[in-house]
């Protein structure tokens, strides 16, 4: 098995998705769970929403303005199954939104 790191992009940012009512977060939850539920044992880590990030450089530390919203970790045999598993995926749902996964490499 090969495990994969899915990264979430979108041009908001996490936090203002989730600047909903409670309500709305929960209906808006829905579609995931059951992605996470079809996902099964190849979802390893359903990951979480991610905040304001920084750049740390050799020459200091400044913010950043990534689209990184999220993450999740997969392990399954190839990257055509990581593809067929994010093809209906909720993220995808947000205007702009995007998905990218790329392979963990051996050590």
């Amino acid at each position: 098995m090969r495990k994969f790191m899915v990264l979430y992009l979108a041009p908001i940012s996490a936090e203002q998705m989730m600047n909903v009512s409670p309500e709305d977060r929960q209906k808006g939850m829905e579609p995931w769970m059951k992605w996470m539920e079809k996902c099964g044992k190849a979802l390893v880590d359903s990951g979480a929403p991610l905040g304001k990030g920084m750049r740390i450089a050799k020459g200091g530390a400044s913010g950043t303005k990534s689209e990184v919203t999220g993450y999740s970790v997969l392990e399954l045999d190839s990257m055509d199954a990581a593809k067929k598993l994010m093809a209906d995926h909720p993220h995808l749902t947000v205007p702009g939104a995007s998905i990218e996964v790329f392979e963990y490499l051996p050590m």
